[in-house]
């Protein structure tokens, strides 16, 4: 099965900025987190969301290049994994206007049942819309 990628636009702002004049690399794990929730919310039904969450076991970031004010980015995410009660996301922070990627991500992710707070596997119906044959 192939991954799905999904992706948005968005421009630096000067609260992403640091007192070095680029982006913090608060935000960025900021960034990696939102396009993750964003991906799950247009991909799953609300009853889904309802019942399972999402908690972070480990963050990787690998940066590359700095990010300037005003700067457009594409914010792309994928699962690139899962097994048992885990999934693998990965991030890609690429500027536009010469499509470099100037961060990277991975993210393993724990699926948990909202209302008991434990882990559940993840099960087709969870990872069907995020991968094509």
């Amino acid at each position: 099965m192939t991954p799905i990628p999904f992706q948005y636009e968005i421009e630096v702002q000067p609260e992403h900025i640091d007192d070095l004049k680029h982006v913090n690399n608060v935000t960025y794990l900021q960034w990696v987190q939102d396009v993750g929730e964003k991906h799950w919310n247009l991909k799953t039904s609300e009853e889904l969301r309802e019942k399972y969450g999402w908690v972070v076991l480990n963050h990787f970031i690998e940066y590359k290049s700095p990010a300037f004010l005003n700067e457009k980015l594409i914010l792309k995410t994928w699962i690139q994994s899962h097994e048992g009660v885990k999934s693998e996301r990965r991030v890609e922070v690429i500027r536009k206007k010469d499509n470099k990627i100037i961060a990277q991500a991975k993210t393993l992710w724990c699926l948990i049942e909202k209302q008991s707070h434990r882990p559940v596997r993840i099960t087709p119906e969870i990872t069907e819309p995020f991968f094509e044959d």
